[in-house]
Parts: structure tokens; C-alpha cells; sequence
């Protein structure tokens, strides 16, 4: 049996980084509990990431590379109702994977310039596929809203799909969130406008979510 060859030590920093930072928070891990962590000296973490910052750079652009890959995949073609239930799935899971960019947002935008500029890109283009997805139910006949409306309701769905998860954490900082929740959280925002196939979808998600609360 051939064996897998052994991860790069760069590699193995980034991921025990990201483990970290998601399950204590960016701010409260140091280079040092990175290294602790891993078993190497802060030396040889050093030589690879010369200070916290740059650990974070580099998990950032892997996010952003995954999160705008996943982002372009809406609009191949029309959208079924099925299709925006699996993508939402797709973001959540996502977010859940770098969920301290979430969680310490606020942090990091006053002290890290490519955090600062990218994830306004990356909300930017949440509103755009948001707002392509409106447009295509409506013009199929399932969603009922004028421009204004679907404006309105692109952003409230990213603002949702950002800061769900902080949410979900103030009210239950130990346990561990429904990916589905978040995903249901967000098309239940267009309830109001939808119609015909959408409708009855959104209807049957409402049946099984309240019988969980």
C-alpha cells in the first residue's frame, strides 16, 4: 500500500491555525500556542510565517478563493428552488469551515488591510448573486418583487448568511449550530415574494424546522 506523503510543515501550521482560531478565537492565539500545539519551535514557525498576521493572510486567501469559486456557480443557468437550498448548504458549510473571519470580523477589519478590502469584495459579490437569483426566480414565474424589493432583500439575505453564526453562538456559545438552520434562516426571507414550486418548498422546510423547537 503506498503511503500518503507527509504534509508540508507550512501546511500543517495553517491548518492547526485555523483550528484554533476557530475554537478559541483569532485574538486569544498566539504564534507561541500555534507552535505549542503542533510540537515545533516558535523558530521553525517563524521561518515559515514571520508573525500571526501573515498566518491569517494566508488561511484569508484560501477562504476567499473557496468563497468566490462557490459564489460563481449560481449563474450557469436558471435556478430551481432545490438548486439555492444546496448552494445556501454550500455557504454555510463554508462559513462553518473559517468561521473565526465571522466570529472576529469586527476585530480584524480594525487592524488587518487585506481583511479590511477583500471581504468588502466578498460581501459585494454575496449581494450580486443574491440579487441574480431574485431576478431568475422572478422571471420564472416564482417570486413576485420589484427592484427595490429584490435590492432589499439580497442584502438582508447576506447580512443573514454573514452574521447568523455570531447569532447562533451569543445563544449557544458551547453547542455546535444547524448548518440547515442558517440555510433555512435565509430563504425564509423571501417567503413574502414566493410562489408555486419555491413556496411549497419553503413551506415544508418550515414544517420540519419547528418541530425541532
Amino acid at each position: 500500500m503506498e503511503k500518503k506523503p507527509k504534509r508540508r510543515t507550512r501546511e500543517r501550521i495553517l491548518e492547526t491555525a485555523l483550528g484554533l482560531f476557530n475554537d478559541f478565537g483569532e485574538p486569544n492565539v498566539t504564534t507561541t500556542v500555534i507552535a505549542d500545539e503542533m510540537e515545533i519551535s516558535p523558530g521553525n514557525l517563524y521561518y515559515h510565517f514571520h508573525s500571526k498576521d501573515e498566518i491569517v493572510n494566508a488561511l484569508f486567501s484560501e477562504y476567499e478563493k473557496e468563497i468566490e469559486h462557490l459564489l460563481t456557480a449560481p449563474g450557469s443557468r436558471p435556478a430551481t428552488a432545490e438548486d439555492i437550498w444546496f448552494f445556501l448548504h454550500l455557504v454555510f458549510e463554508l462559513i462553518w469551515k473559517y468561521r473565526f473571519f465571522y466570529r472576529d470580523i469586527n476585530d480584524l477589519l480594525t487592524r488587518n488591510r487585506l481583511v479590511e478590502t477583500h471581504f468588502q469584495r466578498i460581501l459585494a459579490h454575496k449581494i450580486q448573486v443574491g440579487t441574480a437569483i431574485c431576478q431568475g426566480l422572478v422571471a420564472a414565474g416564482t417570486l413576485r418583487a420589484n427592484a427595490a424589493e429584490i435590492s432589499a432583500l439580497a442584502t438582508n439575505m447576506t447580512v443573514i448568511a454573514t452574521f447568523w453564526l455570531s447569532y447562533e453562538h451569543a445563544r449557544n456559545p458551547r453547542g455546535t449550530p444547524d448548518i440547515g438552520r442558517g440555510a433555512y434562516q435565509v430563504i425564509s426571507l423571501a417567503a413574502p415574494f414566493l410562489q408555486g414550486e419555491p413556496r411549497r418548498l419553503l413551506e415544508n422546510l418550515s414544517a420540519a424546522y419547528l418541530k425541532k423547537t
